[in-house]
């Protein structure tokens, strides 16, 4: 009886065991991701990339991007392979052709398969429609009016002549500064690649530039063109704002990109070196500076629809773009 006892105990055990394991493999899920914009595109290549949000439960074994002429592409197409974990990722996709449209989604893989993000198009470019900074970013421009303007935000760290820019990361020095300076986001080089790197206003001043040669950093001037360019009042915001949430912060309102400016919420960098408005609100300096400790900058937000104008500290770090000459 008592063996038979034993028995049916180690059974049932078993059976638990069993079912605790079948349970927690049923609580897998596939990983949640989004896919980036865009950037970098050139004739041959592009860069691209990805956020993981949620890892389903399992570790990420395979993450990157996949590419094709066709949509809905798969990871049977051209792909990348990035690494693994979750967070965000960057790739760079290559051996395109010039001129062509192609289609891009990110992807992650667990135990429970792969998964993919959003389905992201572009356009490879020509050599008439890109430009190259000191670092060898590369930017695409677009005409608007009698405006042509760089479409992403300034990456350099370096100015036009080479001269290295200072990447101050420490949050005391940042805010006593007197001379051009950068940082990424947080310090975070992986933030660069969307929403571009954050200068104080001694950086878009300074005379050995931070354009290319032939452009320039963007003046109140130029704004106050493209204000009027774009219809002026409560509409032109939403025409500069890239369009839906993958970055801006829900609702976005009204974000068409009609324009083609691609406005990004890069947030901004205060006067004690604290980073705020990262999804909220893009910041761009103008060279055009107010007074000896003020200057002009211009911004866009995720729930309005316009384009706003105001100044502040020169010591402050936002985005800057460049105009053609």
């Amino acid at each position: 009886m008592e063996r038979t006892f034993k028995v049916v105990q180690f059974i049932t055990c078993m059976s638990f065991l069993l079912f605790t394991v079948s349970c927690k493999k049923e609580n897998k899920s596939l990983p949640q991701l989004n896919t980036s914009i865009v950037l970098g595109i050139t004739t041959n290549k592009a860069q691209c990339g990805g956020t993981i949000v949620s890892d389903g439960g399992a570790t990420i074994t395979k993450r990157g991007v996949c590419w094709s002429t066709n949509q809905l592409p798969t990871i049977a197409d051209n792909k990348t392979d990035d690494g693994s974990g979750i967070g965000i990722f960057w790739s760079t996709l290559t051996g395109l052709s010039g001129n062509t449209s192609y289609y891009v989604r990110s992807y992650a893989t667990n135990d429970a398969g792969t998964t993919y993000g959003n389905e992201v198009n572009f356009k490879t470019a020509d050599a008439s429609s890109m430009v190259t900074d000191y670092d060898g970013n590369v930017y695409n421009i677009v005409t608007i009016g009698t405006q042509v303007w760089m479409v992403e935000n300034l990456r350099t760290t370096h100015y036009r002549d080479g001269t290295p820019i200072p990447n101050v990361t420490d949050n005391l020095a940042w805010g006593i500064l007197t001379s051009g300076a950068y940082c990424n986001y947080k310090n975070d080089d992986a933030m660069s690649p969307i929403y571009g790197r954050l200068y104080n206003y001694y950086a878009v001043a300074d005379n050995r530039n931070l354009c290319p040669a032939g452009w320039h950093v963007s003046t109140k001037e130029d704004w106050a063109t493209l204000f009027t360019l774009l219809g002026g009042d409560t509409i032109v915001g939403k025409k500069m704002k890239e369009a839906g949430i993958t970055h801006w912060l829900s609702p976005n309102t009204g974000a068409t990109n009609e324009s083609g400016f691609g406005g990004l919420p890069g947030g901004f960098r205060d006067h004690a070196g604290l980073f705020s408005d990262l999804l909220y609100y893009g910041y761009w300096w103008t060279s055009t500076q107010f007074d000896n400790t003020y200057a002009w900058h211009q911004y866009l937000g995720y729930n309005y629809k316009y384009l706003g104008t105001n100044i502040n500290g020169k010591e402050i770090g936002y985005s800057a773009r460049c105009v053609k000459d």
